[in-house]
């Protein structure tokens, strides 16, 4: 046997070794140099804010994404609607004293800055105490 007549074997393949793994070759996807390329490199995972963006199947929600109340006036109440008026989300929304939040009726929460002179009937609102009151002693119901 001479030089000339050596073959290759052709069963014997073996693949170059860049990139380190995956099946991308050179730089397996890792761009190059830089931080980002070296071994190790894993960031900090933001792990909350990916929770947050998944949706859940319990009814368990984070209180930092809970919709607040829409605070109303009982003097915007008492310039918007006529005696013996029934006061809802649906009506405020209508008569342009609150607005809808992406397209869904506001929780809206009745505060007793101002007074009230008219009688009206409130429904579906929370309230708070002295504006329970104050609508009450104008001769107004709450539902």
């Amino acid at each position: 046997m001479q030089l000339h007549n050596i073959q290759k074997n052709k069963n014997n393949k073996k693949s170059i070794r860049v990139g380190r793994g995956g099946k991308r070759g050179k730089t397996s996807g890792k761009g190059h140099k830089g931080q980002n390329a070296r071994t190790g490199n894993s960031g900090r995972p933001e792990i909350r804010d990916m929770i947050k963006k998944i949706p859940k199947l319990r009814g368990y929600n984070f209180k930092s994404r809970k919709d607040n109340a829409v605070p109303v006036n009982l003097s915007a109440l008492d310039k918007t609607f006529e005696k013996d008026a029934i006061v809802n989300p649906k009506e405020l929304v209508k008569e342009g004293v609150v607005k809808r939040k992406s397209g869904k009726m506001p929780v809206i929460k009745i505060l007793a800055t101002g007074e009230i002179t008219k009688k009206i009937t409130v429904s579906g609102c929370t309230f708070s105490e002295m504006a329970k009151e104050k609508i009450e002693k104008a001769g107004g119901t709450i539902k």
